[in-house]
């Protein structure tokens, strides 16, 4: 009996335990627990707010965000009845909508039913309009809880352009640990873009499938800015077009052609190609912003320039180039033209891109006091990042007396752009300072922020150096610039219906891995009297045996992309072409309109009208005109002064 009354104490004290502990959770510890049951079948979702648009500088669209929807179907929530009555016009409806067979959702949503799944896909990323559809078809109407109606909506983001300018756009996304990649524009104004993201409530009804609880969100999401960039898809499509025709035919690993707007510092046009293992050009990196490298004969301009700065040259002073060969210690520095350019003047040298000739120049200007050279060229900027809006900017790089990297030889080659490495869009800045008479602009991607159609913030011209030189030696080397593509190294793409300015580049790359790589360019602006845009054009590692030189290969690019962009923009150098124009077409008429009063029946001179003038006089006084050639008459087969017979026949030569 002892044991008995012992087991049965035992089991009161237990049984008093399990009751307090009872009334513990439900009076004292009931709502943290509830709140635990809770958070295990009630969840907030996080819902991402839509991104704001990325437009060109004309409000074209470059990256857009596009809701998508995913409609689901929850057969155990809606009541037998309701189930029966509703089946076969859900179907029909479905059918119709999505092309499948009746029979097909029939079954379905029926399997949906006798399995008791809650969360069926009936269509994955739709668009608003067609989710809007479905929401009103019959069962669905009657929303979640009664007709099972599963909404979840995701944001897309789309580029209408496509693959055009597709790593300048750019994206920002979040890693699984929650770290962002951000690139481009989009990485850049990530802040402005973004948004603020909604909340909204969902229930667990199986591992890992949650549901809506209603259809309203617990917090709505705020939508980004809309960010108005710089760029013009019209520019855009030009240079990117020119820039892969260019890439294909020499086979060139990679290149990439920046158009700036020339007193602004708006960048127009980017384009940067990338060659694939399957030969085929996509945009692959962002080169000009990120890519250093040597840029070689481009650098002639920021040499001269530095040289005239301090005086120890003039735009006159004589070089011997000797033979095309110069001996700096143990190297050789070599001339394109075997042979040498014998005797020449400095600005000579410029417009011939001798390497003997610049070498000598720098190393005798210079060779006492290398740090005075370097000196000049910090003055200019050269060894500062830009400081971009896109991320990922390369660092300049100088070597400096002292530096592990500094040799005898160093100053000489870097006079020809050997040793020192930039960006292109670095490059492109000075040469644009250049146009803009020695002014610095910073280069800009973006005009303003807005929302909707108000203004957030607008990005205005931002002088990075009001002068990198005086405007004397800036006059000296535009013309420098002007002269190497009427008759020096760029004389092949000269056009004389308008101006261009610029220097070729042609820069051996790795040559201590393999020989005969090389890095083709061509930096410049246009028109020369009132430069509007700058533009750089790099090419690398073109096939040799197809071309390699920076005329031949980077310098077309440039002059097409001018020629459009001259076609397409009408500039102030054109005026007075259309006004002599207009004043010939003037004179044109005055004597057709004489002509047409005073020579009724006696046959005119026409000699010197043009032919739609010299035709519908003619044909007027009844006369059968037959013509040979274009242009204006230069011959007709009657003389004037004869009397004019009805029907009579006359030819006219054109030329």
């Amino acid at each position: 009996m002892n044991r008995l009354y012992l087991v049965a104490g035992v089991l009161f004290v237990f049984g008093l335990f399990v009751m307090i502990k009872l009334v513990n959770i439900q009076l004292v510890d009931g709502a943290y627990y509830r709140e635990k049951a809770e958070q295990r079948l009630f969840k907030n979702f996080v819902i991402p707010a839509n991104r704001g648009n990325l437009y060109d500088s004309n409000m074209n669209l470059l990256a857009t965000s596009v809701p998508k929807y995913d409609v689901r179907f929850d057969a155990v929530t809606v009541k037998n009845e309701v189930f029966q009555e509703n089946i076969a016009p859900l179907s029909e409806a479905l059918s119709k909508e999505f092309g499948k067979s009746t029979a097909y959702y029939n079954k379905l949503l029926r399997k949906a039913r006798d399995t008791k799944n809650r969360y069926v896909l009936i269509r994955g990323n739709m668009g608003y309009s067609q989710y809007m559809r479905l929401k009103n078809f019959p069962l669905f109407r009657l929303g979640a809880n009664k007709g099972g109606f599963i909404v979840e909506q995701k944001t897309v983001r789309e580029h209408p352009l496509g693959k055009i300018a597709e790593r300048t756009v750019g994206y920002e996304r979040q890693g699984v640990k929650g770290y962002y990649t951000r690139v481009g524009l989009e990485g850049a104004y990530g802040p402005y873009l973004s948004g603020k993201a909604g909340k909204r409530l969902k229930q667990k009804i199986a591992k890992e499938q949650w549901k809506p609880v209603t259809d309203d969100n617990e917090v709505e999401p705020k939508d980004g800015f809309d960010v108005i960039s710089t760029i013009d898809v019209n520019m855009q499509d030009i240079v990117h077009h020119e820039l892969l025709a260019q890439l294909k035919k020499y086979k060139a690993e990679h290149g990439t052609v920046v158009l700036m707007e020339t007193k602004t510092g708006k960048i127009k046009a980017i384009s940067n190609l990338g060659r694939n293992s399957v030969g085929r050009y996509y945009e692959k990196l962002n080169y000009a912003v990120g890519e250093i490298h040597e840029p070689g004969s481009t650098f002639k301009l920021m040499a001269m320039v530095a040289a005239l700065e301090d005086k120890v040259i003039d735009s006159s002073s004589v070089v011997d180039t000797e033979n095309g060969r110069v001996k700096f210690y143990d190297r050789t520095v070599y001339d394109s033209h075997w042979g040498g350019y014998g005797k020449i003047s400095a600005a000579k040298a410029f417009e011939l891109s001798s390497n003997t000739a610049f070498a000598k120049m720098i190393y005798k200007g210079y060779g006492h006091d290398p740090k005075k050279f370097l000196k000049r060229l910090y003055n200019m900027g050269l060894n500062k990042k830009l400081n971009l809006s896109i991320r990922g900017e390369g660092k300049p790089k100088f070597p400096y007396p002292g530096d592990e990297d500094w040799y005898g030889t160093t100053l000489p080659w870097m006079a020809f752009g050997y040793g020192v490495s930039l960006t292109p869009l670095q490059t492109l800045t000075f040469y644009n300072a250049i146009a803009n008479d020695g002014e610095m602009v910073k280069p800009r991607f973006i005009k303003e922020i807005r929302a909707w159609d108000k203004v957030e913030q607008s990005f205005d011209k931002e002088v990075l150096n009001p002068a990198v030189c005086s405007k004397e030696t800036a006059k000296i080397v535009q013309e420098m610039m002007a002269n190497t593509v009427r008759r020096g190294t760029a004389k092949n793409i000269y056009n004389e219906n308008f101006s261009m300015a610029g220097k070729t580049g042609t820069c051996q790359v790795e040559y201590w891995v393999e020989p005969g790589r090389y890095i083709s360019s061509f930096a410049g602006y246009f028109p020369v009297d009132n430069p509007q845009y700058s533009c750089i054009v790099v090419i690398h590692k073109p096939k040799k045996e197809l071309g390699y030189y920076g005329n031949i290969v980077a310098a077309p690019v440039f002059k097409k992309v001018a020629e459009k962009i001259f076609n397409d923009t009408p500039l102030v150098d054109e005026v007075s072409a259309q006004v002599t124009a207009h004043s010939v077409i003037k004179k044109s008429y005055a004597r057709y309109n004489e002509l047409s009063k005073t020579h009724v029946a006696i046959l005119p001179d026409v000699i010197g009208m043009p032919a739609m003038d010299a035709i519908a006089l003619l044909e007027n006084m009844g006369l059968q005109v037959k013509v040979n050639g274009k242009g204006k008459v230069i011959k007709q087969s009657l003389k004037a002064g004869v009397k004019i017979e009805k029907h009579q026949k006359i030819s006219l030569e054109l030329s």
